[in-house]
Formats: structure tokens, sequence, C-alpha cells
């Protein structure tokens, strides 16, 4: 079974660093989902956690993800991925016209 998104190296590789660092349980994964918002939004859900009955489990790069059945469909086609720069750092969940966007923008910059 494929994974619903991209995972970037970046984030993977944090995923790797927090459970290590952060003394992460050996039978806990990641978490990827959704959760609902106010006045009818959703959030991008990222996590850790140990597996649940309507789970989808997932390997990648040596790390088990998790996605519940019913998330998939609002998961498909997103990439995961790490941003540690000067203005932010965190996990983000992009979605593939946004990257084109992004890469257009860095394009025109180095022009």
């Amino acid at each position: 079974m494929q994974l619903p998104v991209t995972i970037s190296p970046e984030a993977i590789a944090e995923v790797k660093n927090i459970k290590h660092n952060k003394n992460i349980p050996s039978n806990y994964a990641l978490r990827l989902g959704i959760k609902g918002g106010g006045c009818g939004t959703m959030g991008f859900l990222i996590g850790f956690d140990t597996p649940k009955t309507g789970d989808d489990v997932y390997e990648f790069e040596g790390e088990t993800i998790l996605v519940e059945k019913k998330h998939t469909m609002y998961l498909l086609g997103l990439e995961l991925d790490f941003e540690n720069t000067a203005e932010a750092r965190g996990f983000l969940f992009i979605h593939p016209s946004q990257k084109a966007k992004q890469q257009q923008e860095a394009q025109e910059k180095d022009l």
C-alpha cells in the first residue's frame, strides 16, 4: 500500500531526530491526519501515537506511519515537509499547487 503523502527528506530526518531526542517509546509511530476546526474548517494533525483499529499502517525510511482510514482522502497528494529557517521552524503540509507556486517564485528570484 502506498503512503498517501510524500514525505520530504527534511521531514523524515526531523521525525527521527524527535523520536531519538525526546525519548518517544519504541511502540509509538508517526500519526498523520486531519482534525476539525471551527466554522467548517479543518487542520492537519501530526504526532506520535500507537496503532488503533481503523488505521492504515505504512513503512517509510524505517519509520512506521499511521493514517486513520477515513483521513486518507484528505491527505492524498500532499507533501509533509519540515522548515527550519530564521523565520520559522516546523512541519508543513504542502498542497502540490502551492509547491509549484513556491518553486516558480524561487526561480523568479534567481533571475
